[in-house]
């Protein structure tokens, strides 16, 4: 099928290439910036023709474009797309986004004759190669369905996906996934750091993540990213403890006290994230740092967020 991909950062270039090379879909590539559009096109997507050229790119074909942006500026970017494209138009929103927010940006999308539908991603620079895990909301269940030949490209060769309710259930699924992130990472980061504080003085990290990879109850795929990150580096050296906070935990944690429920594990994971930004670092924030890196790509010393 035809589809747009708006945004060709860490996770949209990946979706982009996924989809490109696979080739089953014809994919245009939009950002504002070029150099990465010829990164796209060198994958075999093209660029994508903003303004009248739109309905002639598409042809017969329904318009479909999957919005890869910051949530900061998504919402924008959305309702700009809605006086671009024609009528019944399909709009993937997948950016980590406030379920919240994502049902009232849904409502606006309707009120332009489109479809919204939101589709929170995981698996990191990671799934390119083992599939993304597509967490998706919409309250159209033809345009979910529309999606489908996209989707089941996506998660070869180990992904899933899911539409788990109407508008909004992607982003929500995808919010709660992030906030117990956060508390298994801090875990993680506050083990390492016992080992590494404690009464053994030069244990070596890095093999007992090995061990614990070998059918133990704490065997995952973040533990695999310790050890990796502990046997290149295994006193963490360069690495400033920082870790940046994307919202989503933020988000959880408001919508709990909404709903009356205690969340004091993820509470105080997030609480740690805070800290570290204001220089309250130690090898916990490390470790939490060097896995974000792994898994996601992003700087160790606390750019971007995740």
């Amino acid at each position: 099928m035809k589809i747009a991909i708006h945004g060709l950062g860490r996770m949209g270039m990946q979706i982009a290439r996924k989809l490109a090379e696979s080739g089953e879909h014809e994919v245009f590539a939009h950002n504002r910036s070029q150099g990465p559009i010829d990164e796209a096109a060198s994958y075999g997507a093209k660029p994508f023709p903003v303004g009248n050229d739109i309905p002639a790119a598409f042809g017969e074909d329904r318009a479909v474009v999957w919005v890869m942006l910051p949530a900061e500026i998504t919402g924008q970017m959305v309702m700009d797309w809605t006086e671009l494209l024609p009528q019944g138009s399909i709009i993937v929103n997948g950016a980590n986004y406030d379920f919240r927010e994502t049902k009232k940006l849904n409502e606006a999308v309707k009120a332009k004759g489109m479809h919204m539908v939101d589709i929170g991603v995981s698996g990191g620079v990671w799934g390119y190669d083992n599939g993304f895990p597509l967490m998706c909301g919409s309250d159209d269940e033809a345009a979910y369905e529309a999606l489908k030949p996209v989707l089941e490209t996506l998660i070869s060769s180990g992904g899933m996906y899911n539409r788990f309710g109407t508008s909004g259930a992607g982003h929500y699924v995808k919010m709660i996934h992030n906030a117990i992130e956060y508390g298994m990472m801090q875990s993680l980061g506050e083990g390492f750091r016992m080992l590494h504080d404690g009464p053994y003085p030069g244990m070596d990290l890095a093999a007992a993540a090995d061990l614990w990879q070998h059918h133990s109850v704490i065997t995952s795929w973040l533990t695999e990213l310790s050890h990796d990150a502990l046997a290149e580096n295994p006193e963490l050296e360069g690495i400033s403890g920082y870790v940046a906070e994307s919202g989503e935990a933020r988000w959880t944690l408001d919508y709990a006290k909404e709903c009356g429920i205690d969340l004091p594990a993820i509470q105080a994971a997030f609480d740690v994230r805070v800290r570290s930004q204001q220089g309250e670092t130690n090898f916990a924030t490390k470790v939490v740092a060097a896995q974000r890196n792994k898994f996601g790509g992003h700087n160790l010393n606390g750019e971007g967020k995740a």
